[in-house]
């Protein structure tokens, strides 16, 4: 049984959260333990498999990222540790925003900080309207492999984007620091 099965969701790129929680806490109160104590051992042990299989499939579905990367696993399009090759010039982008910042290391000033931000955003953006009407339309036996090769690339794309991101938060960390000092 799979997540999107034990959750009596369809399979999407997308979770509505707020049905999500409902079934989660649901899901707990079916599941849990304590209402198994009088019961063999060997169903206690399935339902202590499925408690737990209740909350990896919650923190999965709680954010886009997670239920991405379930769904694509789930297709076999992703396996773990994958090193994914990306496109070069996409490359380039991000190593010309990464060259940006390693000069902003030694003086993060605001304004550069800000304006490297705006940058990476701009690219999130852009790449996320490539591949938006994949993640939304969604249709199991319908979708074809060519389209969840494009989530594939925005999913290893977009956690390129997000590494620049915190690196960004950090600096700014720094510098709001330095500034106080």
């Amino acid at each position: 049984m799979n997540y999107f099965e034990l959750y009596g969701f369809p399979l999407s790129f997308r979770v509505d959260q707020a049905v999500l929680k409902k079934r989660f806490y649901a899901l707990s109160r079916q599941y849990h333990p304590d209402f198994f104590t009088r019961s063999a051992a060997a169903e206690q042990a399935e339902v202590l498999e499925k408690a737990a299989m209740v909350n990896r499939a919650y923190k999965t579905f709680s954010t886009e990222d997670g239920t991405m990367q379930y769904l694509l696993e789930l297709k076999g399009m992703i396996e773990p540790e994958e090193k994914f090759q990306l496109d070069p010039i996409f490359l380039a982008e991000v190593m010309e925003i990464n060259e940006g910042l390693m000069e902003l290391e030694m003086d993060p000033g605001m304004q550069a900080l800000a304006a490297r931000e705006n940058e990476t955003h701009k690219l999130l953006k852009i790449i996320y309207d490539e591949v938006e009407p994949v993640l939304a339309n969604y249709q199991e036996g319908t979708t074809t492999e060519k389209e969840l090769l494009q989530v594939k690339e925005y999913y290893y794309r977009k956690k390129y984007l997000k590494r620049i991101l915190d690196k960004i938060a950090s600096l700014r960390n720094i510098a709001s620091r330095n500034s106080e000092e």
